[in-house]
């Protein structure tokens, strides 16, 4: 099993992965059906989870209902417990919509939602995320999940979702992140695909951040809380819900 998804999620373009997982989803969850492990995201359960990785493959982490990561469950647990998200009136602006987000976002009738991305086939407005078509101060909330490290001029990035965010406003900026390192390692002299999967995780990933994640963030003009939301959670939990302990959501607020 980890040998296919290994071959198909290096074999096909992002994009092109994304609409054939809508034909597979429901075959994989209807042959994983169990009570072993749940989604929180839709609140159905499995016997086992499916592997996932560009690199390193990771087991059982892949929901084969919702498609969701350990990262994506992590989230979906904070909004929910933790803010106002599924109830209070937002303007919200989504970059790179995770499809198990995408639909239960739209449904809900208190967000004003808009989704944005270059490439991506499933969002409403294709846009660069170093020179977006949006005013200042428009958006209440922002989320912007496992992007960075995709992008070059990330400082340029995070200068833009500043200046879009209203004053008040929050979101959500994850990234891959190495706890260990203090400083983020870029080096764009690494060109050959296989050895920037190596190094950074995925070929097209251009740097792996280190601790200096949050102080970047807070340079912008961003204040950065640094919530590991696992902490709050009992081990047979974080088992339950296939998530990643210690894992750290960056929570960045506008004055």
């Amino acid at each position: 099993m980890k040998t296919i998804f290994k071959f198909f999620l290096n074999l096909f373009p992002r994009p092109l992965l994304i609409r054939l997982s809508y034909v597979v989803r429901p075959l994989l969850a209807f042959f994983l059906r169990g009570n072993k492990y749940t989604d929180p995201i839709d609140e159905k359960s499995f016997r086992a989870f499916l592997p996932y990785g560009y690199g390193r493959q990771r087991s059982n982490v892949l929901s084969p209902s919702t498609l969701s990561l350990e990262r994506h469950r992590l989230f979906w647990l904070y909004l929910k417990n933790e803010t106002q998200f599924f109830s209070s009136n937002f303007k919200v602006l989504h970059f790179a919509p995770e499809q198990c987000f995408l639909k239960r976002f739209r449904n809900l009738k208190n967000l004003n939602y808009t989704t944005t991305d270059l490439l991506s086939p499933i969002a409403d407005v294709k846009a660069d995320i170093c020179n977006l078509p949006f005013e200042d101060n428009s958006y209440d909330v922002i989320f912007c999940n496992h992007v960075l490290e995709h992008i070059p001029d990330d400082t340029k990035a995070m200068q833009e979702l500043y200046r879009v965010m209203k004053p008040g406003g929050f979101g959500i900026f994850q990234i891959p992140q190495d706890l260990n390192r203090a400083t983020t390692f870029e080096d764009d002299s690494i060109t050959d695909k296989v050895e920037r999967t190596k190094i950074f995780g995925q070929y097209d990933h251009v740097r792996v951040y280190g601790r200096d994640y949050f102080d970047k963030l807070r340079y912008i003009g961003f204040k950065v809380e640094e919530i590991d939301y696992t902490a709050t959670l009992s081990d047979s939990e974080i088992d339950k819900y296939r998530l990643a302990k210690g894992e750290i959501t960056p929570v960045v607020y506008k004055n």
